[in-house]
């Protein structure tokens, strides 16, 4: 099977089964990841420990800070102690929530995290004045693209007139 064709079987498994975790499953929440496709994860009864990643969801699925995962747990393991047999994205999420299945120590971070992803980007820029002729346009620059992956840094204009009589 071809790389593209296993990405594509993975990402269709993924996104378009709802599945119910089993009794010796549980659902727990992504803290960091060390690297080595392993996870640090959080059970709801807070009880922090690693998970690995399967060979099939390996550089086909990505995992963050704050994502919620299906784990089936490994006796032989020391350190990690389980490992990943489905990650959850916000709709599974939504019917594990209506089925009640889902954690009641998780209700709050799940709706705070899907606020987050549905917040707006970007912040609103306050209004300024338009000015007329060529000096609006050679000096307006509001109306670029903006990178929501960086801070906006807002520069008052005492410290820009400091920087310019230095």
């Amino acid at each position: 099977m071809s790389q593209a064709t296993k990405r594509k079987h993975v990402v269709k498994e993924v996104l378009g089964e709802h599945i119910v975790p089993s009794d010796q499953q549980q659902i727990v929440r992504v803290l960091r990841t060390p690297g080595n496709n392993l996870h640090e994860v959080e059970t709801a009864q807070g009880q922090r420990f690693l998970v690995s990643m399967p060979s099939k969801y390996r550089k086909n699925i990505w995992i963050k800070r704050g994502d919620f995962l299906i784990v089936d747990p490994i006796e032989e393991g020391e350190k990690v102690k389980a490992e990943i047999s489905f990650v959850l994205c916000k709709d599974h999420v939504r019917s594990l929530q209506k089925e009640g299945f889902w954690p009641e120590a998780f209700s709050e971070v799940a709706e705070k995290h899907n606020n987050n992803r549905n917040r707006q980007t970007q912040p609103e820029l306050p209004a300024e004045p338009q000015l007329s002729g060529e000096e609006s346009s050679s000096e307006d620059d509001s109306d670029l693209f903006v990178n929501t992956n960086r801070r906006q840094y807002r520069e008052s204009e005492e410290e820009s007139e400091e920087e310019e009589a230095a």
